[in-house]
């Protein structure tokens, strides 16, 4: 029997054995966080805050669709990222709604729980960009995943910076004004990834042609 290994089967098999050992931990630590950051936002009234929950829901979502995307073929991962580009378009609309509604009805956040959680995040956030760093340009669908996680690094420090802001000024429109940022880097990272996919499932129709 020809071993599995000649016709580079068990490379491909590890490869996915890899990338879904890889996503069953960042999914766990963004649906972690996400119920950490949607209550500590709830409490603390910050925007940033509750966006950035929402950005650790959306990537919860993402890498559960990734994790099935892992052992389908190069059209199906396209159709998934393509599914995720929608879910970081949607969450962007939701926080640019977040940010109009937090400009008719202002308040300020609790600076101290903002700057906090944030920390927290980054930490958690980090761990899970350093475990998807060497699949990153493995595939469009890893690639996805990448381009989520890199963006919560920028949404955490941005949650960061607006806690002190609000501190300094005592005022919630840093906490506004960094949702509105968050909600720009979701609609590009969406733009992103979408093209990426269409990209994909082009260059899969034209060679099915």
């Amino acid at each position: 029997m020809m071993d599995c290994c000649s016709d580079k089967e068990c490379a491909v098999e590890a490869l996915k054995a890899r990338q879904s050992a890889t996503l069953k931990v960042v999914l766990a630590i963004n649906a972690v966080m996400f119920v950490v950051e949607l209550t500590s936002g709830l409490l603390a009234r910050s925007t940033a805050l509750l966006s950035d929950s929402l950005d650790n829901l959306g990537d919860a979502m993402t890498y559960g669709l990734s994790l099935y995307a892992v052992t389908r073929g190069a059209r199906s991962k396209a159709k998934v990222a393509l599914f995720k580009g929608g879910l970081i378009l949607t969450a962007g609309l939701f926080v640019l709604g977040q940010v109009v509604y937090g400009a008719l009805h202002p308040g300020i956040p609790v600076f101290e729980t903002m700057g906090i959680v944030s920390l927290i995040a980054l930490a958690a956030n980090a761990t899970c960009l350093a475990l998807l760093w060497k699949h990153r340009t493995e595939d469009v669908n890893m690639s996805s995943v990448w381009e989520c996680s890199r963006n919560d690094i920028a949404s955490n420090v941005s949650v960061f910076i607006a806690a002190g802001a609000v501190w300094l000024t005592q005022s919630g429109w840093p906490d506004l004004v960094v949702g509105l940022v968050l909600a720009c880097l979701f609609l590009r990272s969406a733009v992103n990834v979408i093209a990426g996919a269409l990209r994909e499932l082009r260059s899969g129709g034209m060679s099915a042609a």
